[in-house]
């Protein structure tokens, strides 16, 4: 009765923390999906829960049972589940500061480890022979990490061992005391197996505990399976747990962003590869195991072989790490945002546009020169490399967090923002999203719905504007955008990859792209096209969405300096944005409003997402949307009804939010490859007022560069929607109503004088 109980006891603290920590981990994943996420505090409730409801039964059994065995496994089990509930406190640091993270694991698990050990006394040490050969298994557990993952800054990679190394000492007593069970079975498979299974539940409730939110479900996959190691090292002496257990929890801890494991980015990206190198670790964690236990009764394994074992493994991490890996360290950069941003009064009075944005361009330029000289010869003395900005005056430094304490602290500097950096993978995903629909023989129902066709044949398709699209890039070669593209060598820019020619590895900038300007597809036909990857993976950063937008105000060829090749007369009329900047991506709320204030000074409307977190109210909160210079759009059905996931308004600061609303479920676009699907979001709707701007400014030149004159006709010109479903009034929800291509475009047409500035 004593042994089932065990039994059972064991399957359900596995279970409870697995669900607990894998259900959360699930359930926050859709709430990122839909804009929000799980609080902070959750997680170290979550790890509090799982230590009662596993230390208490397990408290219990080590209490009442007559069985030695049954009482050594429920007090080991208590133990290591109070651990995981302690070390799972630490999650109350958010994932972006990673460093402060592991610092802090390092130190409070150094210090448990420190008072258990005062409390119980010294612990044996370990035969030599057996450290090696612990030393040995716990690299090859490493292996796999090495292969797929790439570190991070400096600072967190050298922390990183040392919080591995912490925590695997505090697990020293129970995982040792737990694999030793089954001795009668000694030297034997089934003794390897009883004391395996007992640490391995042991090890499940501890590591738990390490790592951030996602980092711990790797390591939960990849870490336990080596509590079989130890218990078939167990077998012949006292192996070194530290040694076996530190590299293995190394390569989670620092090859593995715990920002970049949403499955927001994909599922072929880092969460993919991370969960490969999380089952090969488990794979190579039994392998290894079942090679110890014949192996630890044999002579030629002690002491020379087994020390020759652990060199020849790291050789081999070696020659892993540098030629299938991702050498070299791939951390957060810093974006320094300057007090001084550019005065953009008077700009608007300029009557030519392309003065007018020539102008605004000298003036960002002489301004981010003059004010950023200082910091520049200071990150210079520093050795620190850097990228300075105009359009938003700033600069991205490649330094981490004891930098961001020394910038900070400068009288030119306004604050410093995170500025996150994908880590590379071992392979580079192909396009998230491949066209498998044919062609349209028709206008598709949500150009039809906005009257598009009709301008077609009455007025204009677009020629002679040109439409600026940041996104994840464009399959160039696609036959709705490949006769469109306005060519030269300043209408593409890869800022990451560097690409000659325009490509897409995501299909989102495709399908948005083509929405505005797409043969058979698109709102404007006739409009020419230009863009910019600022989203090559799904998550961007600062530096990403200015860098683009820089391009977009005076573009320039690749591989020139922005700051004095920009050519300001070659600069897109209209520009779509399907993309917001949370703050997972670094941005705070005023981080892109100077130049969403640019372009409406420059003359260049801006048209922008509202984003995908309804039906909540207030709901438009990542920045470009939430700004009143931008022209932001919520999604519609094809019925005119306002889609549930359309964010609603208002924005922060009571800013009226959205502006208008456009067509944005299962909307069928080009993707990459040649073919075209259907996509939903208001990505997909932004696109479509770009279009209708730039209809308008085809069918009137006169218009072109007057942003109010253009909005106010946008208003002014709308058709009803429904939105009689949501509880955040009319206005909140659909803002002016779906935007009429015909009656905006008509209106237009009817302005015979040039507009004030």
């Amino acid at each position: 009765m004593a042994l089932a109980l065990t039994i059972v006891l064991g399957l359900w603290a596995v279970a409870v923390t697995v669900a607990v920590h894998g259900g959360g981990w699930l359930v926050g994943q859709g709430l990122v999906a839909l804009g929000s996420g799980l609080p902070r505090w959750f997680w170290p409730v979550a790890g509090g829960l799982v230590a009662v409801l596993v230390a208490g039964p397990a408290l219990l059994l080590a209490r009442l049972s007559p069985l030695p065995f049954a009482r050594t496994a429920g007090l080991q089990w208590a133990v290591t589940a109070l651990i995981g509930g302690l070390l799972g406190t630490l999650r109350l640091i958010p994932d972006t500061y990673h460093e402060i993270y592991l610092a802090a694991l390092a130190v409070t698990a150094a210090v448990a480890a420190g008072v258990r050990r005062a409390v119980r006394g010294r612990a044996e040490r370990s035969d030599g022979w057996l450290l090696w050969l612990s030393l040995a298994i716990g690299l090859v557990a490493l292996l796999p990490w090495l292969w797929v993952g790439a570190f991070g800054g400096l600072v967190e990679t050298v922390v990183a061992p040392f919080a591995a190394l912490a925590v695997a000492w505090l697990a020293v007593r129970p995982v040792t005391a737990l694999a030793a069970l089954g001795g009668p079975l000694r030297n034997t498979w089934g003794g390897a197996a009883v004391g395996g299974l007992t640490a391995g539940v042991g090890l499940v409730t501890l590591v738990a505990g390490v790592g951030e939110p996602a980092v711990q479900l790797l390591a939960l996959v990849a870490i336990p399976p080596l509590a079989f190691a130890v218990a078939a090292l167990a077998r012949r002496g006292r192996p070194a747990v530290p040694a076996l257990l530190a590299p293995a929890l190394f390569g989670p801890l620092a090859l593995v962003d715990p920002d970049e494991t949403t499955l927001l980015l994909g599922f072929r990206d880092v969460a993919f590869w991370a969960l490969i190198g999380a089952v090969a670790g488990l794979v190579l964690a039994l392998l290894a195991a079942a090679v110890a236990v014949p192996a630890t009764g044999r002579d030629p394994w002690r002491p020379r072989f087994a020390a020759l074992t652990a060199a020849v493994v790291a050789a081999g991490g070696a020659i892993v790490y540098t030629v299938l890996g991702q050498p070299g360290l791939h951390g957060e950069h810093l974006f320094v945002i300057m007090k001084e941003q550019a005065d953009l009064s008077g700009l608007r009075d300029e009557p030519d546009r392309t003065t007018r944005i020539r102008l605004t361009y000298e003036r960002l330029v002489g301004t981010a020169e003059r004010s950023q000289a200082s910091l520049r010869g200071a990150l210079r003395a520093k050795d620190l490399e850097f990228t300075p900005f105009y359009l938003v005056n700033g600069i991205e430094v490649n330094a981490g967090p004891l930098a961001r304490q020394w910038l900070e602290g400068r009288a030119d500097v306004d604050r410093v923002l995170l500025n996150p950096v994908l880590r590379p993978l071992p392979v580079t995903p192909g396009p998230e999203e491949v066209g498998s629909l044919p062609a349209p023989t028709a206008p598709p129902w949500n150009l039809t719905l906005i009257k598009a066709d009709q301008v077609w044949s009455q007025f204009t398709t677009g020629r002679g504007i040109v439409v600026g699209s940041s996104d994840s890039g464009v399959d160039g070669t696609h036959p709705a955008l490949r006769t469109t593209f306005r060519g030269a060598d300043d209408s593409w820019l890869d800022p990451l990859d560097h690409t000659s020619a325009p490509v897409d590895r995501n299909g989102h900038g495709t399908h948005t792209l083509a929405t505005a300007v797409g043969a058979g597809v698109g709102v404007a036909p006739g409009a020419l096209w230009v863009a910019c990857a600022n989203l090559p993976r799904n998550l961007g950063s600062m530096a990403n969405y200015v860098s683009c937008l820089q391009f977009m105000l005076a573009p320039y060829p690749a591989g020139a300096d922005p700051m004095h090749a920009g050519r300001p007369d070659r600069a897109p009329q209209v520009l779509t944005n399907s993309w917001g900047c949370p703050s997972v991506e670094g941005c705070d709320t005023r981080s892109l409003q100077q130049a969403v204030d640019v372009f409406a000074a420059a003359g260049i409307f801006f048209v922008a997402a509202a984003g995908n977190t309804g039906p909540d109210c207030a709901t438009v909160t990542d920045p470009p949307a939430t700004y009143p210079a931008t022209f932001t759009v919520g999604a519609v059905t094809r019925t005119s009804k306002v889609t549930s996931f359309s964010s609603r308004g208002p924005a922060p600061g009571n800013v009226p939010k959205p502006d208008l609303m456009a067509p944005g479920a299962a909307i069928v676009s080009a993707l990459p490859g040649g073919g075209y699907g259907a996509l939903s979001g208001t990505s997909m709707a932004t696109p479509h007022v770009a279009g209708v701007v730039a209809l308008m400014w085809a069918a009137n030149p006169a218009l072109i560069g007057h942003i109010e004159q253009t909005r106010q006709l946008l208003l002014r010109t709308t058709q009803p929607v429904d939105a009689t479903d949501s509880p955040c009034g009319p206005t909140d929800t659909a803002g002016a109503g779906l935007v009429d291509a015909l009656a905006a475009v008509t209106a237009a047409t009817a302005v015979t004088t040039k507009p004030t500035p």
